[in-house]
Order: C-alpha cells, then structure tokens, then sequence
C-alpha cells in the first residue's frame, strides 16, 4: 500500500543517523570504512544502517575489489522520497555533528588524495618507462584510434608526462592535459614545447578547470584507480563535453595484487568492466561499453580495460 511505504520512508529518515550518512553519500560514493572514519560510529552500526537505507531504495551500492561502495543519487529516486529528503536535508544542515561528519570525510579524502600525490611527485623522472614496463609503450594510443578528426578538442585528464599529449598534437586542433602533480606538469609542458597547440593545466580530477562543454572528447588513461571518488570524476568528465562527444577511459582489471596495488600508490584494485560501466551511466554517459585491453608483450602489470561512453547529441 502507498500509505505503508510513505510511512517506511518517514521510518527511514526519523533516526539522525541514517540522515547524517544520506547527507554524506548524496556528495560521495563511499565505503563501510569511510563512513566509520566521518561519524565515529562502529562498523556494525554504519553497515545496519545502509542495509535499511538499500532495502527502501535510498541508495545505490556496488562492489570494488573486497570494498562495498555506496552512493545516494537524487535523481533516481521517488517523487516522494525527493521532496522528503529535501526537507530532512534543510532541518539538518544546521546540526553541528554534519558539520564534523563533514570535516573529518575532507580529511580521509585529501589523505587518498595526498597519497596519490606523493607517489606521482616521487615518480614523475621514472614514470615513462615505470608506464612501458608495466603496461606497454603504446598504451594510450589503444584509447584514442577513434578520436582523432582533425577538427577535435581532445582533453588528457591525467595527463601525466604528456606523452599523449605529443601523440595526439599533430592530429586534432588543439588538446589540453589536466594534472594536479607539478612535477608531472613541468615534464609534460617540456615535452610539448614545440606544439602551439597544447595547452595543460592544474587542477583536480575531481573539479576540473575546464568550461562545460568545451571538448569533443576526453581521454583518462590510469588514473581512475588514483582517485578517492571515480563517480565525481566521471561527472566531471561528462560536464566537460560538448553534445555527442566520447569519452575513453583506460584502467586496471579488477586484480587480487595488493602488493602492486601498494607500490603504485593506487587507491583501489581496478575495476571490473560492469564496474566500469555502471559507474559511467551513473556519471550521466549513454551507450557505456567496456573490453578487455590486450596485453602488450612483457607488461608485468595487471591486464588493462578499455571503456567507451558518448553523450546524447542534442538537434
């Protein structure tokens, strides 16, 4: 009956709890641990309390690697549920525990972050031949094939030393690299010296320094597994593209090596092509596919997976 899951909804929201976690995961795709860590609460209780929250449809959950994630989308959920938790979410923003839950989730998350960083400043000289020993020397050129008209704006998000960047200049108008590594920025700006037409910036994955709508395609080669919250970069990664433009993502199969996983001072251990794909139809991608990327002759690292996304065009 209508009225018994009205009243499952009022349920739902009635206990502070579960409303300080539905504020967390409207902004974040998050783990049991990440939750435990932002309200200081056992394991036990948090995982209670996002089963209730899944089994009336409040949030959305997925699996990567041993990790169980969670995320609240708006936009996928009831009529009712939306003007119910429009409220909840008014009368609760001036508690003063959201605003600690808040801060200390900032905290965890610059922590990845930070980790992130120190390994690309520590591997920027080696990171070319770190990139052909484990993966193969042409690597994002197997993400690109299809997206070179002469006429494209193509972004690098990641874009590392900028050996991409190189690759594509002499085939498109202009591309533009995204790193948030300065000593990644410096060798790839060295390495485009020559090209009038690349242009690379300091930004974050996560809120990238670029307009909405700006690029005909937009490629991210092994950084996805670098990032506390693929989910937001996703999204910022479909904001950036103009109507009917692709997007190419190329990661890690999901692997068990946690000890490489370690050494590479990556985040997670890799995706699955469901994964993948899932996470990119979240992101607001149409026709999202994933496939297995061969494995370059002598690459000791993990196998790769290619994923391809395109945006509605409009007209």
């Amino acid at each position: 009956m209508q009225s018994d899951l009205l009243i499952s909804y009022f349920e739902c929201l009635a206990d502070p709890t579960r409303l300080r976690i539905l504020r967390l995961l409207e902004k974040h795709e998050l783990g049991v641990t990440e939750l435990v860590d932002a309200l200081q609460l056992p394991q036990s209780t948090i995982s209670r309390h996002l089963k209730l929250l899944a089994d009336q449809n409040w949030l959305a959950s997925r699996r990567s690697g041993t990790s169980h994630l969670s995320v609240m989308l708006p936009a996928e959920l009831t009529d009712t549920q939306q003007r119910l938790w429009a409220i909840a979410k008014a009368e609760s923003s001036a508690w003063p525990v959201v605003r600690q839950d808040e801060l200390r989730l900032d905290r965890r998350l610059r922590q990845r972050s930070d980790e992130s960083k120190k390994f690309f400043t520590g591997a920027a000289a080696q990171w070319d031949s770190i990139r052909s020993q484990y993966y193969g020397g042409d690597l994002g050129l197997t993400g690109v094939l299809a997206l070179i008209p002469a006429d494209h704006v193509i972004a690098d998000l990641g874009c590392g030393t900028g050996q991409l960047l190189a690759q594509l200049a002499p085939h498109v108008r202009q591309v533009i690299g995204v790193d948030n590594t300065p000593a990644m920025i410096e060798a790839a700006e060295h390495r485009t010296r020559d090209f009038d037409n690349v242009t690379i910036k300091s930004g974050e994955l996560e809120a990238l320094p670029l307009e909405s709508k700006t690029v005909n395609a937009a490629v991210m080669t092994l950084a996805l597994s670098y990032v506390a919250e693929p989910l937001a970069v996703l999204r910022e990664m479909h904001r950036i593209l103009k109507p009917g433009g692709r997007a190419v993502v190329i990661d890690i199969m999901t692997h068990d090596r946690d000890d490489f996983r370690r050494e590479m001072g990556q985040t997670r251990l890799g995706f699955s092509g469901e994964e993948l794909t899932e996470l990119l139809k979240d992101a607001g991608f149409a026709k999202a596919v994933a496939t297995p990327v061969a494995t370059a002759q002598n690459a000791r690292g993990p196998a790769l997976i290619l994923a391809t996304a395109g945006l509605v065009e409009v007209g």
